[in-house]
């Protein structure tokens, strides 16, 4: 049996991917957040709660584990990226500096990165493949300078030390698990959509034009991408959009949601919010490399990912 640590597992794609390794027989499983797990986790994992950008507690993490799933990062919506943009940078890059010292140090077999579908906020190649990374200018965003730098991260430490990594981009994770925020933009689309059509908002507010296109891609579905990334021989060393691959402007995500709430389709109308100086106008990756590399493709569809998370989010709003 291999144990795997997953740094923020108690997050919304961690958990995921907590639980799709528990499925698993060959994997044993050791959890790292300063966010309480919740009980399933705890009586299925072994639980590291510390600040993992001190060494001492990212080593005390690591020690043991075969391979390590890196998903601790302040990450959130459009407005967390604006809002944040200091702490964010220092926090993942502090992060990213101990975690994989701690990697190196205990000579992990694998060391998988989640980055993040925003090293390609400016790119100008679709559907974007994974080697279009080196010609895509740099973020503008202060989060996506900060997952790229995670990337640079993972290949100076095998260029001079041999760490063994795998790269893995998620495209707009929505799912159960997460919960919208008072403030609109701080929290994924998908949930801040979901409470405002629940709570019978109308019209619909979303930001900017509507015409920005995502490519939704379900937490499960990230998960499954992830732990095939971190078991395939094939993926080492290498990168890969975790996604989905239907592109979907955000006015059509918004009519999913709605009518996954119950409202009337007819009366389905828009309200469009001055947007921020970074929304990136176009999302759609390649998935060719996951699919012939991974034998990896997401199952689940929008419509049906949506309705699930519409009604595990009216479960909470109820209670």
């Amino acid at each position: 049996m291999s144990r795997v640590l997953v740094t923020g597992g108690a997050g919304t794609i961690g958990a995921a991917v907590v639980q799709r390794l528990l499925r698993d027989p060959d994997y044993d499983v050791r959890v790292s957040d300063q966010r309480p797990a919740p009980q399933w986790m705890r009586e299925g994992c072994e639980v590291h709660t510390g600040d993992l950008r001190d060494l001492a507690q990212a080593r005390a993490a690591t020690a043991g584990c075969a391979q390590v799933i890196h998903l601790a990062a302040i990450v959130g919506g459009i407005a967390n990226f604006h809002k944040l943009p200091h702490t964010l940078t220092a926090v993942n890059s502090a992060l990213y500096d101990a975690i994989i010292q701690a990697a190196l140090d205990h000579e992990v077999e694998r060391f998988v990165y989640v980055s993040s579908s925003m090293v390609f906020e400016r790119a100008t190649e679709y559907p974007t493949t994974e080697a279009h990374v080196w010609e895509t200018p740099m973020p503008r965003s202060a989060y996506g300078f900060s997952k790229m730098a995670g990337e640079v991260w993972c290949r100076a430490a095998h260029d001079e030390h041999g760490l063994p990594f795998t790269i893995c981009r998620p495209f707009n994770a929505y799912g159960p698990g997460e919960m919208p925020d008072d403030e609109p933009g701080i929290a994924h689309a998908v949930p801040d959509l979901i409470r405002k059509a629940l709570s019978g908002q109308h019209p619909l507010k979303i930001f900017g034009s509507g015409e920005q296109t995502r490519t939704l891609t379900h937490i499960d579905d990230i998960a499954d991408g992830v732990v095939a990334a971190m078991h395939s021989p094939a993926g080492l060393h290498e990168d890969f959009n975790i996604s989905a691959s239907q592109e979907m402007t955000v006015a059509e995500i918004a009519r999913v949601v709605w009518e996954a709430c119950g409202r009337d389709p007819e009366t389905f109308e828009l309200e469009h919010l001055p947007t921020f100086t970074v929304d990136v106008q176009r999302r759609w990756p390649s998935v060719e490399k996951a699919r012939t590399v991974l034998g990896w493709e997401a199952r689940i569809g929008v419509r049906e990912g949506v309705a699930q998370t519409v009604d595990w989010l009216r479960e909470q709003l109820d209670g």
